[in-house]
């Protein structure tokens, strides 16, 4: 097994090769030394250059860090993600057209990455059927020159599916904790697990290169196998860096790892203002244990709202990185979570999401439609894409979107979305039930398009929730005022109101 340096692992990548690059958002598990060595690289030497960088997850510090070392006008050709929000300089170069820019459901391409590790031909999903990424409407597209589809439709047995294309591989970027003198690597310290085991599996498969970064280097047979993420056998080389931080702004919290547990009076108190108001009111919609997940943005107050009503473990709260328990983190830490009861890989948990295992999704949207689409991938001239969000919002039983009605001047409530992320037609004709969560008001989705159910204490329809839309909403004829108690200072005592989970089938089998 060979120790190199990253100068080192930055050469072994050539003009037009696929990297493929390991890990989540802000830093979690992300090889950030083989990625700042790789743009250096180019810098001084102009190689390598035209090369095609696939990552399930957006990867930066939402400044140039992660993905952004690579955002180099000719070092990379192709960019295939889960989302750019992390990496503005990757969304520059797809607005500039200087890159071929695909932004996937990161669930699909999570799961493409064990279909690849087993050498099977792709992907076979409903995810992303009448949204952006369907090949009818866009293929994922996130810039002109991107011409290649990479998704096809087609039909199996009468029903529709999404079928992701496999990629040819060259070299797999991916971290952990420890690696021991016989390349096993560990990942017992790390805020996320990922899939990191099938980007290698799959790499190696097609004769790649597996790189791993870590943090320490300890004597072979010393790490517990159970520890071990990605088995020696799958590693050719490995880089230490002793200084690497857990995420981009933490060198290393227990309570992310799961080391450590958390007091719940230690999960913050949302201040005053719309995204307390939009929190405590999606809160209004949880159960006894009710399995939920907290996209990122406005919805991730969840959290908070449960914290503050002693009731977060009443509920199981839980991320698409594979944190099931505890308290998701939020802002640059989202993929996090402070004290989880388990840590399963990604693909796993994106196969419970897409099976429909999520009672309630509470998501973040950037803006919705008279139809009752949602759109959080593409706005306002930023290139964003969608994460999780098109795996969570398609899978889950109920959804609830989160936002404000208005942002500044611009209304949020839209006649048509600019990118469709939530197809509301779709959803109605799958039966699923949809709320828009606002700070003046709740729609639902009607047979129609949103439907106005629930205004705020002392507003006036027309000029303060209707007036402020692109489109007239349908409004209910049994219209009533938000609870009082979501506005007020205090808890809303929401644990001793929390309502039963409803009844499971097979359930009354159990003593």
């Amino acid at each position: 097994m060979r120790q190199i340096t990253a100068e080192q692992a930055a050469a072994v990548l050539r003009d037009g090769d696929t990297l493929l690059i390991g890990g989540s958002g802000g830093g979690h598990a992300v090889p950030d030394a083989l990625l700042e060595a790789v743009g250096k690289r180019f810098r001084e030497t102009g190689a390598p250059r035209g090369i095609t960088a696939l990552h399930p997850v957006g990867l930066g510090d939402g400044k140039t860090r992660g993905a952004g070392h690579l955002a180099q006008d000719g070092l990379l050709k192709r960019v295939v993600s889960g989302t750019f929000v992390n990496s503005p300089g990757i969304a520059r170069l797809a607005l500039d057209e200087k890159i071929e820019a695909y932004t996937m459901p990161q669930g699909a391409m999570s799961q493409l990455m064990r279909e690849m590790a087993a050498g099977r031909a792709g992907l076979l999903t409903k995810v992303g059927l009448r949204t952006f990424v369907d090949p009818r409407i866009g293929g994922g597209r996130q810039s002109q020159c991107a011409t290649e589809d990479l998704i096809e439709v087609v039909t199996l047995r009468g029903e529709e599916y999404l079928f992701y294309k496999p990629y040819t591989l060259d070299v797999a970027f991916i971290r952990g904790s420890a690696i021991d003198e016989a390349g096993n690597l560990s990942m017992e310290h790390e805020a996320v697990t990922l899939e990191m085991l099938s980007i290698a599996q799959a790499v190696r498969r097609q004769g790649g290169v597996v790189i791993a970064q870590a943090k320490q280097l300890v004597p072979r047979g010393t790490l517990h196998p159970k520890m071990v993420k990605v088995p020696g056998i799958l590693v050719d080389a490995f880089v230490i860096v002793p200084d690497q931080w857990q995420t981009y702004e933490t060198y290393d919290s227990a309570a992310y790892s799961g080391h450590h547990r958390v007091a719940l009076d230690e999960v913050p108190r949302l201040p005053a203002g719309p995204r307390r108001i939009v929190a405590r009111r999606g809160a209004l919609e949880l159960f006894e244990g009710a399995i939920c997940n907290l996209g990122s943005g406005i919805s991730t107050g969840i959290a908070n709202v449960a914290a503050e009503e002693a009731m977060l473990d009443r509920i199981c709260l839980t991320n698409e990185q594979g944190n099931i328990g505890g308290a998701p983190a939020s802002g640059n830490e989202a993929g996090a979570a402070s004290s989880p009861d388990a840590q399963i890989d990604q693909p796993y948990q994106f196969d419970f999401y897409d099976g429909g295992g999520l009672d309630l999704a509470f998501l973040s949207f950037a803006e919705f439609d008279a139809a009752g689409n949602v759109n959080v991938s593409r706005f306002g001239g930023r290139i964003v894409g969608p994460g999780g969000f098109i795996n969570i919002s398609q899978g889950a039983g109920r959804v609830v979107f989160g936002g404000t009605l208005t942002a500044g001047d611009s209304k949020k409530a839209v006649r048509q979305v600019e990118q469709i992320s939530f197809s509301g037609p779709y959803a109605r004709e799958r039966g699923q039930e949809v709320l828009y969560v606002t700070e003046r008001a709740v729609f639902r989705l009607g047979e129609t398009g949103p439907e106005l159910i629930e205004i705020a204490p002392g507003l006036d329809m027309e000029r303060d929730v209707i007036g402020t839309m692109a489109f007239r909403p349908v409004v209910s004829p049994a219209l009533r005022v938000m609870d009082a108690a979501i506005f007020a200072d205090g808890p809303m005592g929401l644990a001793a109101r929390l309502p039963a989970r409803p009844a499971r089938a097979n359930a009354d089998r159990l003593p």
